[in-house]
């Protein structure tokens, strides 16, 4: 097994892990946090109609020159207010792999600044 084989599976773990914890229904649904070197992407999911109710991404964003860390934050905020037009306030927060940290804590707090309660 390669090192990189080996680190996916890490991965998988941990998300595995966090996700038997995290379970979105209709009445709140999860807001799904991936995480790249690039860019960040969050979706807001009911995990029983198995549908995606709201998203947004980094490159969706249109300030340039920002921080990745700010930009997670613009991202959480896109966020809430797309969830807001569809009807959504309260959501299970699912970091996912991820550390609750840098980038992914920033999208979280901007999504409350938004208006999401998690």
């Amino acid at each position: 097994m390669s090192i990189q084989e080996r680190e996916n599976a890490k991965r998988a773990r941990r998300a595995t892990r966090v996700r038997s914890q995290v379970r979105g229904t209709a009445e709140r649904p999860r807001l799904s946090v991936f995480r790249s070197n690039r860019a960040v992407w969050a979706q807001i999911i009911d995990d029983g109609a198995g549908r995606t109710l709201a998203s947004a991404g980094s490159v969706h964003v249109a300030e340039k020159g920002l921080s990745k860390t700010d930009q997670a934050a613009k991202v959480g905020e896109l966020l809430a207010q797309r969830a807001k037009a569809a009807g959504i306030e309260r959501v299970v927060f699912d970091r996912g792999p991820y550390l609750y940290h840098g980038r992914v804590k920033a999208l979280a707090e901007g999504a409350r600044q938004g208006g999401l309660d998690f």
